[in-house]
C-alpha cells in the first residue's frame, strides 16, 4: 500500500511560482518498488492531464511540452519525495495537481496509486 500526501498548492498572481511537493508512504518498503513518479492536473470542466515525470532510478525527466521551460520537476529518493516548481505561472495553470506514482509489487505486478490532489489556482 502506497500514500501520497500533496502540499503547496495555493492562490497566486499570474507570473508567479509555487513548489509542490507530493510525499510517499509506502506501508511496506519491501513490496513495493517505484519506477517514477508524476504530475497531472484537472483544469476546471476538462479531462485529467499529464504534467511532468520522473524516473525514480536515475532521475530522466518528461514534461508535456507547453510546461517545459516554466515547470521542473525534481526528487530527493532518501525522502520518497517528489516536488513540482512551477515558475511564470499562466491563468490557465488553474487546476486541481494530483501527484502519481507507478511501480512493481511483491509478487511483479504492476501498481498505482494516486494522491488526493492540491488545487492550485492562479489569479490577479
Amino acid at each position: 500500500q502506497v500514500q501520497l500526501v500533496e502540499s503547496g498548492g495555493g492562490l497566486v498572481q499570474p507570473g508567479g511560482s509555487l513548489r509542490l511537493s507530493c510525499a510517499a508512504s509506502v506501508s511496506t518498503p519491501s513490496v513495493f518498488s517505484m519506477s517514477s513518479m508524476a504530475w497531472y492536473r484537472q483544469p476546471p470542466e476538462k479531462e485529467r492531464e499529464f504534467v511532468a515525470a520522473i524516473r525514480w532510478s536515475d532521475g530522466n525527466t518528461y514534461y508535456e511540452h507547453t510546461n517545459q521551460g516554466r515547470f521542473t520537476i525534481s526528487r530527493d529518493t532518501s525522502k520518497n519525495t517528489v516536488y513540482l516548481q512551477m515558475d511564470s505561472l499562466k491563468l490557465e495553470d488553474t487546476a486541481v495537481y494530483y501527484c502519481h506514482t507507478d511501480g512493481t509489487g511483491a509478487a511483479g505486478q504492476g501498481e498505482d496509486y494516486w494522491g488526493q490532489g492540491t488545487q492550485v489556482t492562479v489569479s490577479s
